[in-house]
């Protein structure tokens, strides 16, 4: 027996959409059943995200302490942001913010994994990036606005950050996803077995 997700799609009677944000919305769609009754679902459409575990040469992770007023906490993430542009690659992307959120660069980039956050009730997937080789970026600092005005950055052990998610003080989905995937691999393949940077996201398809 394989285990894979693999893709399907319920038929459809109804769907609206009665919110609409400045990022995202509310769909409310009637799916039909596989005993043939209609339920309603209401989930958050989401255009997707990247995130980014950039390793420095000490087995250091870079991360930022930004406020999530949803939650009312401080959290410690790891670089992530919106893929702004329909059909944006990934890579570019994760590119992007790892300089706008931290004025870094990487010269080795993997495909750490791939990840949908709340999959009950929202479509947002994350592709989480491993970046390495890691050097200060040139040019000017990108000017930052709002909750990340108050962004802490800091560099930790990848230890460190393993016995904190394990003891329940760290929380951020692509921080956490991304440290036990990180060590997960150390402990397989091999960080060189992971996939490429431009490999396939069918949840989020993108031209090289």
């Amino acid at each position: 027996m394989t285990i894979k997700d693999t893709p399907e799609e319920w038929e459809v009677r109804a769907t609206e959409t009665p919110f609409k944000g400045n990022k995202t919305s509310v769909r409310t769609d009637d799916v039909v059943m596989p005993g043939g009754s209609v339920a309603r679902r209401d989930y958050q459409v989401h255009p997707g995200s990247v995130a980014v575990l950039a390793l420095d040469d000490e087995d250091r992770v870079l991360v930022l302490s930004q406020y999530r007023h949803p939650v009312r906490h401080k959290l410690w993430e790891i670089p992530a942001g919106l893929l702004d542009i329909p059909g944006e690659n990934p890579l570019h992307a994760a590119q992007r913010e790892l300089y706008e959120e931290a004025h870094v660069k990487a010269e080795t980039w993997r495909v750490l994994t791939d990840v949908y956050t709340t999959p009950g009730g929202c479509d947002e997937a994350i592709r989480i990036f491993l970046a390495r080789d890691l050097s200060q970026a040139e040019g000017e600092r990108f000017e930052v606005e709002d909750e990340e005005a108050d962004m802490e950055l800091a560099r930790v052990p990848l230890g460190e950050l393993v016995s904190g998610v394990l003891a329940g003080d760290l929380h951020n989905n692509c921080l956490v996803v991304g440290v036990l995937s990180l060590l997960a691999a150390r402990h397989g393949a091999g960080l060189d077995a992971l996939r490429p940077a431009d490999a396939p996201w069918p949840a989020r398809p993108f031209e090289a």
